[in-house]
């Protein structure tokens, strides 16, 4: 597939304004009216990874968090959330492209910050797929071993980055119905054990050696639960659990009618993301008592939901839980391995890297170049930790969850200044709620979560090591090469400068 050449980027169209074909590759269009309000719903839950949020965070966020008031805190971060939506699709109506916030940020605070914007959060995606191919091949190593047969955990990783760019290659619509199986299925698991605990509850409790000791109580949603001791790195392990909900806007040009898909999309995936993660910590929590939870959770970190499943409803349910999780690390690798995809295509497209990565597919129309690009570099990551020795768990998931939550963060703190930056000038007809008031509540909410996770960063990553503790101004100096390239290109190729950030265009 051709590729468009730098004299073509040059080229310009009426007022000023770049001319986006000329930037693109040609025929390097992604499918559009492919998906609509579900699929992109399934993209973002994926990418969430409700089951490994739940059943792998949680537990952490009671034992070292704010105890019963672990659900609350979920719905609070959702309100957040919901405050953070309100601007980023408002500012979506004028304002949008493949390359998710970055588009945002170079129109609301600038070309050379919206550079470095695309430059972090290409490095914190990456990061976390990184990190669970690193939980996927931690797991199925575990599963293998018990079953007498040794297997390294890079291989498994390497099988699933294989299959994730086989299923990423295929049409949108594809990944948006595998990922839809994968997100029932899960979330139906957990309901069961949800709703196996409630049961217990209404019959008196008492049953499986104790369920329900306390009785069925909204003590885990009271302020006073919510607020105890704890709040701070309770809220760390939370906001972590919410990573991939912004995927929304990735989808933008391929979405059916996006200026309404985007929009409702994004407030359902938030809304049904905190109640599910609410009700199944406030059912768990129900289960051992919120009296006993922190203390349970503190001793029984890695088992807590499984050793409930298997009281109530049997080994199994529980087995059928276990192979659950790992399908929902498949989905999480796929939801962001199309995330991922999008980000290097609108910057290939844009001219800001190698054009090619702006090539899609004859049939699928997908980012197929970006894709192999994509795959490449994360199980090259792969064999560098598996040479070196790291820890698959401890260090590499560890770790680049870690970077992945710093760096989603200063990326979201962005876009709410990117809102206020965008309507200052020009409120566009856009009431003050949804262009001042909500982005910068929003901004003030997610300043102080990241501040939470920068103190926390030992505890949140397992380790004390100088280069964890570095992470933030890891992420700081890819901002700043960012700017750097930006202000270079300014001088040095004009057009392709003129051209950061549109390649979708603004609405009127």
């Amino acid at each position: 597939m051709s590729i468009a050449t730098e004299a073509g980027a040059a080229k310009t169209g009426g007022a000023g304004t770049p001319d986006v074909s000329a930037v693109a590759a040609p025929g390097g269009r992604l499918r559009r009216d492919a998906v609509g309000v579900p699929h992109i719903v399934f993209f973002v839950l994926a990418a969430a990874a409700p089951l490994t949020a739940v059943v792998g965070a949680s537990p952490a966020a009671f034992a070292f968090g704010n105890g019963a008031g672990v659900a609350g805190t979920y719905l609070l971060v959702g309100a957040l959330y919901l405050l953070f939506s309100v601007g980023f699709t408002t500012m979506n109506r004028f304002v949008g492209s493949a390359g998710g916030f970055y588009p945002f940020i170079a129109h609301g605070l600038g070309k050379p910050v919206g550079v470095g914007g695309a430059l972090i959060a290409l490095a914190t995606y990456n990061a976390i797929d990184i990190a669970v191919y690193g939980l996927f091949g931690f797991f199925m190593a575990d599963i293998a071993a018990q079953s007498g047969i040794a297997v390294p955990w890079w291989a498994f990783a390497g099988a699933l980055g294989l299959a994730v760019y086989v299923c990423g290659v295929r049409k949108i619509e594809f990944s948006g119905k595998l990922l839809g199986i994968c997100m029932l299925a899960e979330i139906a698991i957990l309901l069961v054990l949800d709703l196996a605990i409630v049961a217990a509850g209404i019959g008196g409790g008492g049953v499986a050696g104790g369920a329900v000791p306390e009785g069925l109580t909204i003590v885990p949603f009271t302020p006073s639960a919510i607020f105890a001791d704890g709040l701070g790195i309770g809220l760390v392990f939370v906001v972590a659990s919410f990573i991939g909900f912004e995927a929304t806007v990735i989808f933008g040009e391929e979405a059916r009618n996006p200026k309404r898909t985007i929009p409702v999309a994004t407030y359902v995936a938030v809304i049904v993301v905190a109640c599910f993660y609410a009700f199944s910590t406030w059912a768990i929590t129900q289960y051992y008592g919120p009296s006993a939870i922190a203390a349970v959770s503190a001793e029984h970190t890695a088992t807590l939901f499984f050793d409930a499943s298997d009281a109530l409803l049997g080994p199994s349910v529980t087995l059928v839980m276990n192979v659950l999780l790992i399908t929902s690390l498949f989905a999480c690798a796929l939801s962001f391995h199309n995330t991922i995809n999008r980000y290097f295509f609108a910057i290939g497209r844009e001219g800001l890297a190698w054009t090619g990565l702006a090539a899609t597919h004859r049939d699928h129309q997908s980012p197929h170049v970006a894709g192999k690009v994509q795959t490449g570099l994360a199980l090259g990551a792969v064999a560098l930790f598996a040479l070196t020795g790291l820890d698959p768990f401890a260090i590499v998931f560890a770790w680049m969850s870690t970077f992945a939550s710093i760096g989603i963060l200063v990326i979201q703190i962005l876009v709410s200044l990117a809102v206020l930056g965008f309507f200052r000038a020009d409120s566009r007809g856009v009431g003050l709620w949804h262009r001042l008031v909500a982005p910068a509540l929003a901004m003030l909410g997610l300043g102080i979560c990241l501040i939470l996770v920068i103190s926390n960063v030992e505890l949140v990553s397992g380790s004390d090591s100088m280069i964890v503790a570095g992470f933030p101004l890891i992420i700081a100096a890819i901002g700043l090469a960012g700017a750097g390239i930006a202000l270079r290109l300014r001088h040095r190729r004009p057009a392709v400068y003129q051209s950061i950030g549109r390649a979708f265009e603004e609405v009127a």
